[in-house]
């Protein structure tokens, strides 16, 4: 229990010249942006994921077989939206070249634009979503996402892809001592997943209880004060800003 907690502190209050600096709570942040607007798009957006794309695929598969209540268009949509902001993504990374600093910000700056137009066509139009509001805020939403994950691929922070939990809790177990592993890392995994739970609970409740909004008022407001953080970050030209090399 000690290992598991020294491991979730490191996650929290990483040590500055480690070799992902303070990456670590950043990307937990972001994987608690996850869950909050998953939320909204499962929820109020007709069974659809933003950022959970697997989803969408099974989701579309579900639709070509005629299965009630899922919708291939919006499916289709997203997974387009996605890989559209995951290009602008990538674009946006090779533009920073090798300072995993200015990778962050430049991500997180087109994040917080695409996320902040949705919140406020939210705000403008009212619920429920229907119609073309319905599908502008699953691209606006998909296009902010996709950039995320461009650049949590680029900055390969362990256990901390944001979006994708399966790896994460597989490792848990398939890693651990009575697996014959060197150990299951779960004081750096669970509070990956925690913060995805603890995310799409707090947007499920804002939404059951009718603030359908705050969800995505909540994650502009994390978000504008990530790349606040990572606005400073790319100053720095500490060890952990070199991109990796392995």
């Amino acid at each position: 229990m000690a290992v598991v907690l020294r491991e979730a502190w490191s996650m929290v209050v990483p040590d500055p010249n480690g070799r992902h600096g303070p990456l670590p709570p950043l990307m937990l942040a972001l994987t608690f942006v996850t869950g909050l607007v998953d939320a909204v798009s499962y929820l109020l957006l007709g069974r659809v994921f933003v950022a959970n794309m697997t989803g969408n695929v099974v989701f579309s598969g579900f639709a070509f077989a005629g299965a009630p209540g899922f919708s291939l268009a919006a499916s289709l949509v997203a997974l387009a939206a996605f890989l559209a902001g995951a290009l602008a993504g990538g674009l946006l990374i090779h533009r920073a070249r090798t300072h995993r600093g200015r990778m962050l910000q430049y991500a997180l700056l087109a994040e917080t634009v695409f996320v902040a137009a949705a919140a406020g066509v939210t705000l403008v139009s009212g619920t429920p979503y229907t119609g073309g509001v319905r599908f502008a805020l699953i691209v606006l939403l998909g296009l902010g996402l996709g950039v995320q994950n461009a650049a949590s691929r680029a900055l390969a922070v362990p256990d901390l892809t944001t979006t994708v939990l399966t790896r994460t809790l597989t490792g848990v177990a398939s890693d651990s001592r009575p697996a014959g592993g060197g150990g299951s890392r779960a004081g750096r995994r669970i509070p990956s997943a925690a913060a995805m739970l603890l995310g799409a609970m707090a947007g499920a409740a804002a939404v059951l209880h009718g603030r359908p909004t705050l969800p995505l008022v909540l994650t502009v407001v994390i978000l504008a004060a990530a790349s606040t953080v990572a606005t400073v970050l790319a100053r720095s030209d500490a060890p952990w800003t070199a991109t990796l090399t392995t």
